[in-house]
């Protein structure tokens, strides 16, 4: 029953994340599941899916509300993200985990490197204030190569998502952040249709108090992107993806060495 008591913090956190940076909610969640509240990998990965997804549905309204959502390039990235995700898939049977998420670590820190770039270049007022019409060849591919890299490392689109709509298709931060939930809980509602049905067992007392309180902190997140200046947003963004990059590298690495 203690553990119960996880729910609470650990969906705040996770929506607060989704809401104001527009990731971080699986690579949270899944940990959270599996190590404080007990669950196995499998169920753990499905009720994420279920909670990231419903959170990022509900976390989207408040931004688009503030126009920071573009729902032509959101539905299909999330449809081409589909189709590219189910080749990462495949092209990650048989490979150890360590090394798929080593090298995602590897992928983490050039992404937040390219970030940081951009970011030094352009500064807030051209980010902000350029937003380029989309070339469909360039979304094709980007939209395609964000599903394949999810697919492949099997983690959530939103740390793809995010630095594809900023760097590729030349967003604002305010409206990457807004349009990747979307994307993310598109991903989420097809990953969801291919688990239900296989024997997986679910806790929804768990699901449902985690759910709610997710949405509650996306919902505050929200807030905190209206409120916050976007190369404020932008640099939050860099540095969780080096912590989380340094993270899973320290995880994975030593095993890959033993």
């Amino acid at each position: 029953m203690t553990e119960l008591l996880w729910v609470i913090p650990l969906g705040l956190l996770i929506g607060t994340a989704l809401g104001s940076l527009g990731a971080g909610g699986s690579i949270l969640a899944v940990p959270g599941l599996v190590y404080l509240l007990g669950q196995s990998p499998t169920t753990a990965t499905t009720a994420s899916l279920i909670i990231i997804g419903l959170t990022s549905l509900v976390g989207l309204v408040p931004h688009q509300r503030k126009g920071n959502v573009r729902l032509g390039r959101g539905v299909i990235f999330g449809i081409l993200g589909v189709l590219g995700s189910f080749l990462g898939a495949k092209l990650a049977v048989g490979l150890p985990s360590a090394v798929l998420m080593s090298a995602f670590a590897v992928l983490m820190l050039v992404v937040a490197l390219l970030m940081w770039r951009r970011h030094r270049r352009t500064g807030t007022s051209a980010a902000a204030a350029v937003e380029p019409r989309p070339r469909p060849l360039r979304l094709v591919l980007a939209a395609s190569g964000v599903g394949l890299l999810t697919g492949f490392f099997g983690i959530g689109g939103g740390f793809a998502v995010v630095p594809a709509l900023v760097l590729a298709m030349g967003l604002a931060m305010p409206a990457a952040v807004g349009t990747s939930l979307l994307v993310i809980a598109i991903n989420s509602g097809t990953a969801l249709a291919f688990r239900l049905g296989n024997g997986v067992e679910l806790d929804w007392v768990v699901i449902g108090g985690f759910t709610v309180f997710a949405v509650v902190g996306s919902l505050l997140g929200s807030r905190i992107t209206s409120r916050v200046p976007a190369r404020t947003l932008t640099r939050a963004f860099i540095v969780m993806l080096v912590a989380l990059a340094g993270y899973i590298g320290a995880m994975n690495v030593p095993t890959l060495l033993s």
